[in-house]
This record gives C-alpha cells, sequence and structure tokens, in this order.
C-alpha cells in the first residue's frame, strides 16, 4: 500500500504594482508503509491528480490585473488568487497512477465525473484539428511548438523562455503567452492536459528529478489559476529520462530542459 504526502503553499509578492503569486503542490513523495523513501531512485516519477476546493464560504482573494497578449493584443485578467486557492489550496488529490496512459485515463475519468462530455468517432479528429489550428495562431512566435502525435497535441515550452535557470518559478514575461493558451484550453474543454517536466543531465539524477515535478507544478497552477478545469490536469516530472538531443552539447542541453504539454481527446473509449 502506497501513501502519498501533499502541501499546498501559496506565495505572494508584490513587484511595485505588479502582483506575483506562485501556487502549486509543493511536495510530493509516496513510500511503502515500513519502509524509507529512496530519493535517489532515478526512475521515481509521479502523476497527481488535483482540484480546487470550493469550501462554503472561503474568502475570495482576486487581483483585477489585466495583461495584454503582446501577440495577440487582446487582454486577459489575471485571476491571480481565487478563495479555492487561499482557503482550500490546491488540494484533494483525486489519485495517481504510475505511467503516462494511466495518469490521462485518470484525468478523463475525474473530467467526465465533473461533467465534460466525452468525443467519439470522427469528432475526434476535427476536435483536435481545430484546437490545435487555433494554438498555433495563438502561440505564433512565442517559441512554443506546436506538434501533433496522432489526436494528441504536445506543446513544447523551451526552458529558456519559461524559467531562469535552475529555478522553477515562471518567468514573468512569459505570462501573456500562458494567458493565451489558458484562454484556448478553456474554449476547448473535451482534452485532458498532462504538464510533464523535463530537464537537462547536468546535476544528480534526484535533484533534477524535483526540479522537473517544481516546474511542472508551477504550470499547472498558473493553468489553473487562470480558470483551466483543474479536473482536467494532471502532472509528472521526468528529469533527465526523456532527452530530445544530446547532452553533450549546450545547444542540445537547452533543447533538454523543457516543459511539454500534452493535450488528449477526451473519448468513450
Amino acid at each position: 500500500m502506497r501513501t502519498i504526502f501533499i502541501s499546498t503553499w501559496v506565495r505572494t509578492t508584490f513587484a511595485g504594482d505588479r502582483f506575483v503569486q506562485g501556487t502549486g503542490v509543493r511536495s510530493i513523495r509516496s513510500r511503502r508503509r515500513g519502509q524509507t523513501p529512496n530519493p535517489n531512485n532515478p526512475s521515481r516519477r509521479f502523476a497527481v491528480k488535483f482540484k480546487l476546493l470550493a469550501l462554503g464560504s472561503a474568502a475570495v482573494l482576486t487581483a483585477a490585473c489585466t495583461t495584454t497578449s503582446p501577440y495577440t493584443g487582446q487582454q486577459t485578467r489575471n485571476n491571480t488568487a481565487t478563495g479555492a486557492l487561499a482557503g482550500a489550496g490546491l488540494g484533494a488529490v483525486l489519485g495517481y497512477l504510475t505511467n503516462t496512459n494511466d495518469s490521462s485515463e485518470g484525468a478523463t475519468n475525474a473530467a467526465i465525473g465533473a461533467g465534460v462530455g466525452a468525443l467519439a468517432g470522427a469528432a475526434v479528429g476535427n476536435y483536435m484539428d481545430r484546437q490545435q489550428a487555433q494554438l498555433e495562431r495563438e502561440l505564433a512566435g512565442t517559441g512554443v511548438e506546436v506538434d501533433r502525435r496522432g489526436d494528441d497535441i504536445v506543446l513544447n515550452m523551451p526552458g529558456d523562455i519559461t524559467f531562469a535557470f535552475d529555478k522553477a518559478e515562471i518567468e514573468p514575461q512569459f505570462y501573456p503567452v500562458l494567458n493565451d493558451l489558458s484562454r484556448t484550453l478553456d474554449q476547448y474543454p473535451q482534452t485532458t492536459i498532462g504538464v510533464v517536466g523535463h530537464t537537462d543531465s547536468v546535476g544528480s539524477d534526484s535533484y533534477n528529478q524535483g526540479l522537473s515535478e517544481r516546474r511542472a507544478e508551477s504550470v499547472a497552477a498558473y493553468l489553473v489559476r487562470q480558470n483551466v478545469m483543474a479536473e482536467r490536469i494532471y502532472i509528472e516530472g521526468q528529469g533527465e529520462t526523456q532527452p530530445v538531443a544530446s547532452n553533450e552539447t549546450e545547444e542540445g542541453r537547452a533543447r533538454n530542459r523543457r516543459v511539454e504539454v500534452v493535450l488528449r481527446p477526451i473519448t468513450t473509449s
């Protein structure tokens, strides 16, 4: 039997008139009863399904900041804190599973349970085609790559535009990109959203594993704060285990430092 331990965090900073907040699942670790967890296991992975709790009269905290996207010119209100985040935190784990397919399946079941309708037949491809076209328009010129893999859409967010070196806090200049992404995700609710962190091979396996998890948590939490349905989201940290380029060169290491957002259609099968 495995036990999962979770703590949530909310950090708020005011820089001039700018409101910056980070919220996410701070620590996640699993162990078998009677055993000590092994933090140095390079194959350790996690996938946590979380949702916001609406607890009765939780206080509503909002920062009514409006950001203008430099790419679309559209204004988006930044709901950087909500009563659910302040009163209940990002909590309520529905479950965790041990591989990507199971994680997506868990998010699918949670989304359907929350009232999201499933796609079937030819509607699947058409739905994902339209979503891909909109994402390509919204994210053009941002540095985010939009890739199609079967019915899945994979967004590759390079680490050098998303995070400072060795940090898990999202760079403020990347907020408008995530705002545009959040709006599209909200318009196409019939997909699960896997947020997967990756690193290069510099540093220890355990350190890179933790960094990849924290970065995935930061992106997932930001999407939730922009009103993307939390039931659709699962998060993973892959550490240095899935490079897309050689770690022998700086260019290759830069490509390996990334966060991927995997959009998978919610289907009946």
